[in-house]
């Protein structure tokens, strides 16, 4: 009867029924508190508490979407989907068409790869990116749960090992500052990202599976023609100039975002580049914005309740008394320890559906555990970086699960939880507990 199980277990089943997310995790976070032994108005009161824990992250996905869409306007994304449209076009050789197919694959996983660091706009790029490509994935007939997996991979991986944009948040501001302020001194920063690399391991066999065994076989969409209108609102440009400004924008947004350490602030200078710059008029910003907040809006509502479910676990004190049942369980098996140590890890950040939210947490508990069981410093990072990353790849309530619904499902032909959310928790979470596991034992 352990609350953050109950509610975890509650929200998924709920997600499974496909109840909307902010209900399910409203609900799940409530029933969680009661079951804990907490009054409806403490547990409301936790909750409420909490929601604040996401406004930030609310706010920088609506200035990286209006960023997105001031993007959009300038034609550059429109001009590489009609480049790729051109190569497909009187591509009747199987050969060519494969060659076709997977190097838009492979250029899928490098762009999506470099959301996190060369060009830090996380998740905001893909409603603007994917859209018009739905017209060439449909010409392949690529299954889209295949795509979800290649953006979900490209949107987890790089913060596992790279310790830059992103990363550098995860491995050296999170997981390395918890780790130290936890008890697992003499850990240099060097030290991180190469301890991940096992698990990250796992995230490339999860790839492959599901690009070449899993969802291989041709899928047949309806091809549906999106007017830009439906995702920006306006006819994007096709001239040289907006997409010079396009790249100056960028340029500005990844200078300012690192140089301030603010992605709210990053996405403002390169959305007033495009201001200055003509691509935007200073009539169009009132639209411009509502448009970028509406293409997130979703995204943004689902993170704020998930900060304030993660508020009301916290409260319930179920981590600790779940982490101490599990102790309890496991005696001197120290393979056992580590499985259940993954396990237990997956089922909170589920709920929270942040890995950088969920390191707080299960570190102050996992690194005296894994201590106490004669776990080394580098299988340590391993568990608690593993046990982190897992929610992830498969939670609803999760910006690497809800960024690429957000584009593929543009046409109406892509569902969250069963086509996005469930291929990305069996092939992604499955193969992280295993070399998670496997890292915890050899490093």
């Amino acid at each position: 009867m352990n609350p953050v199980v109950i509610s975890v277990c509650l929200m998924l089943l709920l997600a499974l029924m496909r109840v909307n997310v902010v209900i399910a995790l409203t609900f799940s976070a409530i029933i969680g508190g009661i079951t804990a032994g907490m009054s409806l108005g403490n547990t409301i009161s936790a909750f409420e508490s909490g929601l604040g824990g996401g406004a930030t992250i609310a706010l920088s996905y609506a200035m990286l979407g209006t960023f997105a869409v001031a993007i959009s306007r300038s034609g550059i994304t429109d001009l590489l989907a009609q480049s790729v449209i051109k190569k497909l076009t009187g591509q009747q050789n199987d050969v060519a068409a494969n060659s076709i197919k997977y190097g838009l694959l492979l250029s899928l996983v490098a762009i999506t790869m470099s959301s996190q660091n060369i060009i830090p706009v996380h998740i905001a790029f893909i409603p603007i990116l994917i859209p018009p490509l739905l017209s060439v994935f449909n010409s392949l007939k690529l299954d889209r749960r295949m795509l979800a997996c290649i953006l979900t991979f490209g949107l987890i991986t790089p913060y596992m090992v790279l310790p830059v944009g992103f990363g550098g948040i995860f491995l050296n501001n999170i997981l390395l500052k918890n780790l130290n302020d936890n008890g697992l001194h003499h850990v240099s920063a060097s030290q991180v990202p190469e301890a991940m690399l096992l698990p990250a391991f796992g995230m490339l066999v999860g790839l492959l599976s599901a690009v070449f065994i899993s969802y291989k076989k041709p899928r047949t969409y309806q091809q549906v023609e999106l007017d830009h209108t439906t995702h920006t609102g306006q006819k994007a440009n096709s001239t040289r100039k907006p997409i010079i400004v396009a790249l100056i924008g960028i340029v500005t947004a990844l200078s300012v975002q690192l140089y301030t350490g603010s992605m709210i602030i990053g996405a403002l200078a390169g959305f007033m580049v495009f201001t200055f710059g003509g691509v935007i008029r200073w009539s169009e910003t009132h639209d411009v914005f509502t448009q970028g907040v509406h293409m997130m809006a979703m995204i943004g509502f689902i993170m704020i309740t998930a900060a304030g479910f993660a508020a009301v676990m916290k409260q319930t004190g179920g981590v600790e008394t779940l982490v101490q049942s599990v102790s309890s369980i496991i005696g001197d098996n120290k393979p056992l320890a580590a499985l259940l140590m993954l396990v237990v890890g997956l089922l909170v950040t589920m709920g929270i559906g942040s890995s950088f939210s969920t390191i707080p947490i299960i570190a102050t508990i996992y690194v005296p555990l894994s201590v106490a069981f004669g776990f080394s410093p580098m299988a340590t990072i391993a568990l608690v970086g593993t046990a982190a990353a897992l929610g992830d790849a498969g939670s609803p309530a999760s910006d690497s699960t809800l960024g690429p619904t957000s584009g593929l499902n543009m046409d109406g032909q892509h569902e969250h939880i069963w086509q996005t959310v469930v291929p990305t928790f069996l092939h992604y979470n499955i193969p992280l507990i295993a070399f998670g596991w496997l890292a915890a034992m050899i490093l």
